[in-house]
């Protein structure tokens, strides 16, 4: 019996709830996750994932801006270039052999989960943080909006095309890169930073997802479920958001996420 139709959406559920605990980043989770639960490759992972970070940073999106949070000029600046350069990932991860690819994201993987595990670490505890130099990008107070520079326009350009490739090669969004970088590169408040962060994600996981459609790499059995149950989770994750502990959550996602590498990695070598 095949229980993909039913997996799918669970899987879906299950990942939205981690974006919503989490923010963006449950999202990193979708590629390894559809490897190892429906035994994809992550050239047809990638494009499913796509599509439903699409369709749940699309919402969070809409939201942001109903809410005048979302920077949408800044969001528009570095949509564009990931764009331009999320073809490429898709062009590459069609014929980057699976294996160095799995190895590719459990290398992404460790990275991203030693990062969280440290900042929750030191927030938890409140170790004190050095203090940074002014950001590029800053918000003119009177107006509530980001006075821009040529500075801080190169700055945003770089992270959205960083962003854009990384979601065609490996179907991940892009919001553990589009996040720390807005948060480095302007003094926007942090509501402001995740909305901006979810139209960045809209906009280039929908391009993606489409591009995939037209190029025939997008299976809709799967992801039409999986990106409904994403976006189901999502709903729920908000709603459990305040009676958790932020910190907490964190720190175990990121030893999930280290557990997720592990195997990924294994599986990736045992495929050389």
């Amino acid at each position: 019996m095949d229980y993909t139709n039913l997996i799918s959406p669970a899987l879906g559920i299950f990942i939205g709830t981690l974006m919503g605990l989490t923010g963006a980043g449950g999202g990193i989770l979708s590629v390894p996750l559809l490897v190892f639960t429906l035994h994809l490759e992550v050239a047809t992972a990638g494009p499913i994932a796509l599509s439903a970070i699409a369709l749940a940073a699309g919402v969070g999106a809409f939201l942001g801006l109903k809410a005048k949070i979302l920077r949408y000029k800044a969001a528009g600046l570095m949509a564009i270039f990931g764009l331009m350069l999320s073809p490429f990932g898709l062009w590459a991860a069609q014929r980057v052999p699976n294996a160095p690819l799995l190895i590719s994201f459990s290398m992404l993987l460790v990275f991203v989960s030693i990062r969280l595990f440290i900042q929750a670490r030191n927030e938890s505890k409140g170790y004190p943080t050095k203090k940074p130099p002014p950001p590029p990008c800053l918000l003119d107070p009177s107006i509530g909006k980001l006075i821009w520079t040529v500075p801080c326009a190169r700055s945003l350009v770089i992270a959205g095309a960083l962003a854009g490739f990384l979601s065609g090669l490996l179907g991940v969004g892009g919001g553990f890169i589009i996040v720390p970088a807005l948060k480095k590169y302007t003094n926007l408040p942090m509501k402001s930073v995740v909305a901006t962060s979810l139209g960045v994600l809209a906009i280039i996981s929908t391009g993606g997802a489409l591009l995939s459609a037209l190029t025939g790499s997008l299976n809709l059995t799967i992801a039409a479920p999986f990106a409904l149950g994403v976006l189901a989770g999502l709903l729920l994750g908000k709603l459990l958001e305040t009676r958790i502990s932020g910190t907490g959550i964190q720190q175990i996602f990121s030893i999930f996420t280290m557990m997720v590498a592990i195997g990924l990695l294994i599986k990736g070598i045992a495929g050389l």
